[in-house]
């Protein structure tokens, strides 16, 4: 780096006028010290800037209790930053894995990789749910997708640790989606092309604000569903988690069982300490 990197905080995913997202704060590299310092930003995560080569970013990502692997929302907070010293397509390497980046209308993307697609059936009663569309949706972890009739279903749903445990292991899989098409105005985001909730008891969390594994998973049951915008290569998603709103972009190559060469990603904008 020609100049020194000087701390910030960024807001990632965040909705237009709406204070959802993820909070991470960007840190030069503090070797020993990392840990303390990621306790001190006050943000849920901290990315430190290791290293800054020509086509290649290292990053180290701490929460405020421990060191953790690989985090999209990290990654494009750390590339946001360092969007003026850096090209517009590289790979960025966290915990010892590589993913591929780039820069497109403005947001970092981040590869998923292809998405594999079935039609699918479950018992949805435990979820309170009657019968709906339900795909197995796989870009590298198998997850469970339910089309819900409506918005007002979505946002109304209240979710059970246990039961959604119980249903992606009768269903062999580890995540669960639940999705209508259409936006979210209530949220800001009216033009979203589908509106979601994400969960993965089995993965350590309950309901997850903003997940870029998940969407990419989602975009491939759009493609074959048939509920994909015309001639559609990229789309929005309001994440809908209560209190914390996220807004995500796909792009992607729609296929018969899901679709290729996924990106994920979204905005980071900076807020002041």
């Amino acid at each position: 780096m020609t100049e020194p990197l000087l701390p910030a905080r960024y807001r990632v995913f965040a909705p237009p006028g709406d204070q959802g997202g993820k909070l991470v704060s960007v840190q030069p590299a503090a070797g020993e010290e990392a840990s303390t310092q990621a306790a001190a930003t006050g943000t849920p995560l901290t990315a430190f800037v290791e290293a800054v080569e020509s086509s290649l970013v290292t990053l180290r990502l701490f929460t405020p209790t421990r060191e953790k692997g690989a985090s999209d929302s990290g990654a494009i907070a750390a590339l946001a930053a360092l969007q003026s010293r850096v090209p517009d397509a590289l790979d960025v390497q966290m915990a010892g894995e590589t993913q591929a980046a780039q820069l497109c209308g403005g947001e970092w993307l981040l590869m998923q990789g292809d998405v594999r697609v079935q039609p699918a059936e479950a018992d949805l009663s435990g979820l309170g749910l009657g019968l709906c569309p339900v795909w197995v949706t796989s870009a590298g972890r198998p997850n469970l997708a339910v089309q819900l009739p409506d918005l007002d279903t979505l946002t109304s749903f209240v979710p059970g640790e246990r039961p959604i445990a119980e249903l992606n292991r009768a269903t062999g899989t580890s995540g669960l989606l639940l999705f209508t098409t259409g936006g979210a105005a209530h949220v800001g985001m009216a033009r979203a092309d589908v509106s979601f909730r994400a969960f993965g008891p089995l993965k350590g969390f309950l309901e997850d604000a903003a997940s870029s594994n998940m969407f990419a998973c989602l975009t491939g049951v759009l493609s074959v569903a048939g509920l994909l915008p015309d001639n559609a290569d990229v789309i929005r998603g309001a994440q809908l988690m209560p209190g914390s709103p996220a807004r995500l972009t796909a792009q992607f190559t729609p296929a018969p069982d899901g679709a290729r060469g996924v990106w994920v990603g979204g905005s980071a904008a900076p807020v002041s300490p």
